[in-house]
């Protein structure tokens, strides 16, 4: 058996392989176009696509594709075959640089909120040679942009790199205050930790609303959930185990990071979770890591779960994003320094991100917005939809001290004078872990707690290189041309901490005392619902940091709006006629099967013994009976609710209508049909119950 670092990244095409594949000069023109977006000319294109096919050839692969993430939030991909023809009638294996450089899928067909009609069909995709191309099934994935005739963004990919691009570009201006022209490039890097559910595939084949919708639309909680919490961090079971196994190979193979591994705090949870690297990359393996999941599940006779609330009333599935901003000399900016003038300048990058967070928390929250995540936030183990920042008790404090110019007392003391004193020294880990916090600081990076299990990273950090390139540009602004640079800096920040203090809070995000708190003395947003939130991307303040930056244009912010609220509303749409067809195929039929035969069996009981009273059986027929009035009631309810949406005009009104009528309706339906499932013999119940799911996998 091969050692790991013998087989991992393989199937990549990296820089190992391209210094031994590309002629000295190729390499190095490939290279500053990957380091410094240096335009790459045609003849270099041809030479690396010639490289990259051998190579390809070479592992099997027989087919190229540009792969690109288009916003239905998964990956696409369209494949070509290297074969041409040859005089002979026989073919050769091509690959030229114009087919790497650019690709031309049909664009007509994926979501674009409207700014492509479905007769315009040309789309583009564009090699991004900052992402390494792979062989996945045979088949060479060049990763790319995708973009409409007019060059309109179709994807997320390209906002991410824009987002990206800004960030540098202020984070450099601020650095250069500094001094420092060492560094040339500043990158934000991130680890998303990935939670997910294993359940057995028989099992799921007989459940139509895990089939349809990824999650469950009924069932009643079991004798045992995760009230014992003896799942979280155990004994990982043998099934589980080869899935890891395997799954740990696969993504190795792809040079994806893969670190941790372990059972999370429901029962059939699990996580997965990556060593940090470059946000482009990341978001490229981790949309990698969620379907080779899928796969290997499924040679496993198992499914994986993305869904962040698959289960009510155990914990849901979160992707906490660790983000963190380094410069191409290796510095961490978010690391507090030995001197006075690392120190100065952590606190100014903090002082960012908290700005950051605080000037544009909807932002965050509207970068999570999902119908799955409205289920998650602020339920079991998720943060609320309140957006506050967790600090630690001492960094906090060393911020109160600024704030008022006053002595900090701990391991040092004296006034905190940037650029004069060293800042009061302490560990990364000075305080515990804030789990119910959405936007925590953990020693050396922010961990954002709100992303949904399923979603890209890609939209949560581009509202974050964003928000935080913006704070960067202010203070820019601000300092270059100040005579008293020292002065300035210690002002600003002072006035950033008084301006932004509202946003930190180290307490119990769970504890609804601080919602009240939140939302009101601290004049805090509290979105609760992806209607409640998406509108608010079209805020005047929001489209001018996203326009200013060059993020989106005002076209294309109003399509991810459109397609944000499109997307709420299909999905909630299937889970409603989901359940509608549930209900009156497989639930009301089985429960009346049940009550009959308990009805016959009491008849029986009584024609065998004259005056027996049979008071169970009449009792449960009773309130069988009931309930079944009551599901088939509120699932014509339900229906009707759909239906009605057709009058709500505009997916403002539809998603609108979908949070206030058809997600209470479905509730209610909910309701009877589990009351039902505790009441019913489990012989007639016609699929796996949540003790079945949740415990199946041995």
């Amino acid at each position: 058996m091969a050692a790991v670092p013998e087989y991992f990244g393989s199937l990549v095409f990296d820089d190992r392989v391209m210094k031994a594949n590309l002629s000295a000069d190729v390499y190095q023109s490939l290279k500053k176009t990957i380091d410094q977006g240096a335009k790459l000319n045609i003849g270099v294109a041809n030479a690396v696509a010639s490289a990259m096919k051998d190579w390809a050839v070479a592992h099997g692969a027989t087919h190229f594709t540009h792969w690109f993430q288009p916003l239905t939030g998964v990956t696409a991909e369209k494949h070509d075959s290297f074969i041409s023809p040859a005089p002979d009638g026989r073919v050769i294996m091509e690959f030229s640089g114009k087919e790497l450089i650019q690709g031309e899928p049909d664009a007509s067909s994926f979501p674009s909120g409207g700014l492509r009609a479905t007769f315009e069909a040309r789309g583009y995709t564009a090699w991004d040679p900052t992402s390494y191309a792979f062989i996945k099934d045979k088949t060479l994935c060049v990763p790319t942009a995708f973009c409409g005739y007019n060059g309109e963004a179709l994807d997320k990919k390209t906002p991410l790199l824009r987002s990206m691009a800004a960030l540098n570009k202020q984070a450099l201006r601020i650095l250069r205050l500094f001094g420092n022209t060492d560094v040339k490039h500043v990158n934000t890097a991130v680890g998303p930790e990935q939670e997910y559910f294993l359940v057995d595939a028989k099992m799921w084949e007989q459940r139509r609303d895990l089939r349809f919708t990824g999650r469950t639309l009924f069932g009643a909680k079991p004798p045992k959930g995760q009230e014992m919490d003896d799942h979280y961090f155990g004994a990982i079971k043998p099934r589980v185990a080869a899935y890891m196994e395997e799954l740990n190979d696969e993504l190795w193979k792809l040079g994806i990071l893969a670190k941790t591994q372990h059972n999370e705090v429901a029962p059939a949870q699990h996580e997965l979770a990556p060593i940090y690297t470059t946000t482009n990359i990341s978001t490229d393996h981790n949309q990698l890591t969620m379907e080779i999941m899928q796969k290997v599940a499924a040679r496993h006779g198992l499914v994986c779960l993305l869904h962040e609330k698959p289960f009510v009333g155990v914990n849901g599935s979160g992707k906490h994003n660790n983000w963190s901003i380094s410069t191409d000399t290796g510095v961490n900016l978010l690391s507090p320094g030995e001197t006075p003038y690392e120190n100065a300048q952590f606190l100014l990058f903090l002082c960012a991100v908290i700005k950051a967070v605080d000037d544009y928390q909807d932002l965050l929250r509207i970068s999570v917005a999902t119908a799955g995540n409205d289920h998650r936030l602020g339920a079991n183990e998720a943060p609320p939809a309140v957006v506050s920042i967790f600090l630690g008790d001492e960094l906090a404090a060393i911020l109160g001290c600024i704030e008022h110019d006053a002595p900090y007392t701990s391991i040092d003391t004296g006034k905190v004078r940037l650029g004069v004193d060293v800042l009061p020294k302490f560990r990364r880990d000075t305080t515990d872990r804030n789990r119910t916090s959405p936007f925590a600081f953990t020693g050396n990076k922010f961990e954002f707690r709100m992303v949904g299990s399923a979603d890209s990273i890609a939209c949560a950090n581009i509202m974050i290189n964003t928000a935080v390139a913006e704070s960067l540009k202010i203070y820019a602004d601000r300092l270059e041309g100040t005579e008293d640079f020292e002065s300035a800096l210690q002002a600003m920040i002072r006035k950033t901490i008084q301006d932004h203090k509202r946003i930190i809070f180290n307490g119990n995000g769970y504890d609804d005392a601080w919602i009240r708190e939140a939302t009101g003395q601290r004049g805090l947003s509290n979105y609760r619902t992806t209607p409640d939130c998406v509108p608010h991307l079209l805020d005047e303040k929001n489209v001018a940091l996203l326009t200013a930056h060059k993020v989106f244009t005002k076209a294309e912010l109003v399509s991810r709006y459109e397609v944000t609220l499109e997307n709420y509303c299909k999905t909630i749409i299937i889970e409603a006629n989901t359940m509608v067809d549930m209900a009156r195929t497989e639930i009301i039929p089985a429960v009346e099967a049940f009550t009959l035969d308990t009805a016959k069996a009491a008849a029986a009981k009584k024609n065998l013994i004259p005056g027996c009273p049979c008071a169970y059986e009449t009792e449960l027929v009773k309130e069988l009976a009931g309930l079944t009035d009551q599901m088939a009631a509120r699932t014509a309810e339900l229906e009707q609710a759909v239906m009605a949406l057709s009058e709500a005009g505009g997916i403002k009104g539809e998603a609108e209508a979908i949070r206030d009528t058809v997600l209470p309706r479905m509730g209610q339906l909910r309701l009877a049909c589990d009351e039902a499932e505790t009441l019913t013999a489990r012989k007639y119940w016609p699929f796996p119950t949540y003790g079945d799911l949740l415990f199946g996998v041995r």
